[in-house]
């Protein structure tokens, strides 16, 4: 029994270890390098965000959903990857220390319609 119960902990802590690193994921658009989502949705960045901290909430945060960073999924920081606290008690994920977000106009995979949007949002290039 204490076999069994040793394996499902060791599948499930691998599940979780795969989930955080499956949050994003490398993309081509374009020919430009660039971070999505798991379902390829385009990534972007805030220049009104700081290192680590995020200013998008309420009306902000309903156009540019946050990348949400799952706690119990195993999120935790990664190389150029980390977990960003928000003041409502959720964590998103940051790429270089600046928190990322989806943006609601992108309809499927490959959409860039937030690039540029305000001279403000910037989608998330890999480099």
């Amino acid at each position: 029994m204490k076999t069994i119960a040793t394996g499902l902990a060791a599948l499930l802590l691998s599940t979780a270890a795969s989930f955080a690193a499956d949050a994003w994921k490398e993309a081509e658009v374009n020919g430009t390098k660039i971070y999505t989502d798991a379902m390829g949705m385009t990534l972007y960045t805030y220049d009104k965000d700081e290192k680590g901290k995020t200013n998008c909430y309420d009306k902000c945060a309903a156009n540019w959903p946050p990348l949400k960073a799952e706690a119990e999924a195993g999120a935790k920081a990664d190389d150029e990857w980390s977990v960003v606290d928000r003041t409502d008690g959720t964590k998103m994920w940051a790429y270089d220390g600046k928190p990322v977000y989806t943006f609601i106009k992108d309809k499927k995979a490959g959409d860039v319609n937030g690039d540029g949007v305000g001279e403000v949002w910037h989608i998330v290039k890999a480099d």
